[in-house]
């Protein structure tokens, strides 16, 4: 009887990481293409920054690190952008995983779009505050650009993210249950 609990736990960890590769691939296709009725003045939902937020909103900080260094290299390697995203998105992992969200924030839209809404600007500073150290520029021919993008990505970025983490999540709550009746 224990090998058959250990199969299905294999099983259901198989399915798991199948489903979270899954879900960082069409994050990834939607990056690649615009869809008309997503984008706001030109900018489109961070899909790869909704997909750090939601897995590593209940992560420990280490995983939350490295899911950043890794979405961040994907998101380098599709954009080819100048200064890297890496450092943003790793600050980002850990500081959602830090946060873990099941502690101080509700499971409903509201708070699921605000984590969002932060981070995003978050990322979108540091990328900015790289951007000024690379390319020798002041803070006054940067910031305009920058307050614009900062918030319509954190607007666009906010009100998409709902439609990735609540199925995310549902998904990862059932693995969790069905580990544990496989394992009773």
């Amino acid at each position: 009887m224990p090998r058959r609990n250990k199969t299905y736990f294999d099983t259901f960890k198989i399915l798991n990481i199948a489903l979270v590769i899954f879900s960082l691939i069409v994050c990834i296709i939607l990056m690649l293409f615009r869809i008309p009725g997503i984008e706001l003045l030109g900018t489109s939902p961070n899909w790869l920054l909704i997909w750090l937020i939601a897995w590593s909103l209940k992560k420990s900080i280490w995983q939350g690190a490295i899911a950043g260094l890794l979405i961040g290299w994907v998101y380098d390697a599709i954009t080819l952008a100048v200064p890297s995203h890496t450092l943003a998105f790793i600050i980002v992992g850990i500081c959602t995983a830090r946060i873990q969200k099941q502690k101080y924030t509700g499971e409903d839209f509201i708070s699921v779009a605000f984590v969002v809404s932060v981070f995003s600007i978050l990322a979108e500073t540091i990328f900015a505050l790289q951007y000024l150290r690379i390319h020798w520029l002041s803070i006054s021919q940067v910031l305009p650009k920058y307050q614009q993008t900062a918030i319509i990505s954190a607007i666009i970025t906010s009100l998409w993210s709902p439609i990735f983490y609540y199925p995310f999540n549902f998904w990862q709550r059932r693995i969790k249950q069905w580990q544990k009746r496989a394992i009773k």
